[in-house]
């Protein structure tokens, strides 16, 4: 018994790196899966036929698998994507949005149209795609008058949650991801649709792309039962776990993965809170409240408690 047994996955960016290593989770756990790839570079220019790859490996290890080659970035084709795994497998239960490009560069050499680029496919293309599998699973809900288990693994990154330099770009397409992952479980708690966001490591098509990071390697070229710190499946069993029943308790999280650690994000927290006493802020006055009672970059002397 595999732990998505019964379960139908769309993954998306499939072809390469962490979303193979997704799909052939999914896969090894008996999910059947639609493999999307539109196969271009790790730009996003061209494409090709990369998921034909993903799915040939699936098949030969036992899976069911069908390819795609929508662009997630393409709305109309997202729709399309959804009703590609419902007609031919009868329905979706698990939404893996995986897909993405890089276009590096400092802000003031990126080209606007390179910013736009790198926007339209990790987040749009993820809002797309969560969009039409919404619509889908609220259908179904509603036809069944009940909740449905469905599933939306989203993908952000290091870069997101904490910055780079030089990808302005992909950082803040990472961040926003977040933030629409935890909008979407707020959105979807009542439907039993659960959202997380994965924040994975590997040695990929777009890691390689950093000065001295070495060459990439697909996941399917580490042997069975070795460990490598930088397979990019590392994260891929736990992506198969929040997809599975068990996980239905979990949403609205952001969970990386690094080497051999499962790290649980906290997010964005209060760190130091000062008020006005009901008065408004004089702003030449501020200089000295926030050194002192905020960042704490100028000592504030001996205070006695007034009693």
């Amino acid at each position: 018994m595999g732990l998505l047994d019964g379960k139908v996955a769309i993954v998306t960016g499939a072809g390469h790196g962490i979303g193979r290593g997704h799909a052939l989770e999914l896969a090894k756990q008996g999910a059947k899966v639609v493999v999307n790839d539109l196969g271009g570079s790790v730009r996003g220019e061209g494409a090709g036929r990369a998921a034909d790859e993903t799915v040939a490996l699936i098949e030969k290890r036992g899976g069911t698998a069908v390819t795609d080659y929508s662009d997630v970035g393409d709305a109309e084709q997202c729709g399309e994507l959804v009703q590609r795994a419902v007609s031919t497998f009868g329905k979706l239960d698990i939404l893996v949005n995986n897909a993405g490009i890089v276009r590096d560069a400092v802000i003031w050499n990126m080209p606007p149209e390179d910013f736009d680029a790198v926007i339209r496919v990790h987040l749009r293309g993820t809002w797309a795609t969560s969009h039409h599998a919404v619509k889908y699973w609220r259908a179904v809900a509603k036809s069944s008058g009940g909740k449905v288990a469905g599933r939306i693994i989203n993908t952000t990154s290091g870069a997101g949650l904490g910055g780079n330099f030089g990808q302005s770009g992909y950082a803040a397409a990472k961040a926003a991801i977040v933030g629409l992952t935890l909008t979407l479980a707020l959105e979807l708690q009542r439907t039993g649709v659960t959202v997380n966001a994965v924040g994975p490591a590997g040695l990929t098509r777009i890691t390689a792309t950093i000065p001295g990071m070495g060459e990439a390697f697909e996941p399917d070229e580490v042997p069975d039962g070795e460990f490598h710190p930088m397979d990019p499946s590392n994260s891929s069993p736990l992506v198969a776990w929040l997809a599975s029943d068990e996980a239905d308790h979990v949403t609205g999280q952001v969970i990386r993965v690094i080497d051999d650690r499962i790290i649980w994000m906290r997010g964005w927290t209060e760190r130091a809170t000062v008020a006005s006493g009901g008065k408004r802020w004089d702003a030449t006055k501020l200089g000295e409240i926030l050194a002192q009672d905020v960042f704490e970059t100028r000592g504030a002397g001996l205070r006695f408690a007034q009693s």
